[in-house]
């Protein structure tokens, strides 16, 4: 645990949460923000800073937990979808260093959230991004 994790307080249950799920390994409670209605966090217990450092065990039981409660999220608020995502560090949006999932149903396209990909396949060289990946 760490002390001054808002998400360790909440695991702990130092601080209330409006929490959806609970097991051994992990829990799932509503956002404070709500990008959208139903937006809901899946963390550890256990304090791991960001994906890329969770135990895999703990990794593979948090997904299953998280398509579980996709998929009750979705049907019970009426979502036409959902994103299911994590961020690791600052520069990709990450701002609670506690591992996360977030469950952000979608209704519309136009919502809170846009996660755009942009096709960069004209500027890229993939080989040689495959070869640094590779060695």
């Amino acid at each position: 645990m760490d002390q001054n994790c808002i998400f360790c307080k909440i695991a702990n249950k130092e601080i209330p949460g409006k929490i959806v799920y609970e097991d051994d390994v992990c829990m799932a409670f509503l956002d404070l923000s709500q990008v959208t209605d139903g937006h809901t966090l899946v963390i550890p217990k256990k304090h791991y800073a960001s994906i890329l450092e969770v135990d895999d065990d703990v990794l593979m039981h948090m997904s299953v937990v998280a398509k579980n409660l996709a998929n009750k999220i979705v049907e019970k608020m009426g979502a036409k979808g959902c994103n299911i995502l994590s961020n690791a560090n600052e520069v990709a949006g990450q701002t609670v260093h506690h591992f996360h999932i977030h469950i952000i149903p979608r209704y519309e396209e136009n919502e809170g959230i846009k996660i755009h990909f942009t096709d960069r396949s004209k500027d890229v060289n993939l080989e040689a991004i495959y070869k640094k990946i590779m060695d």
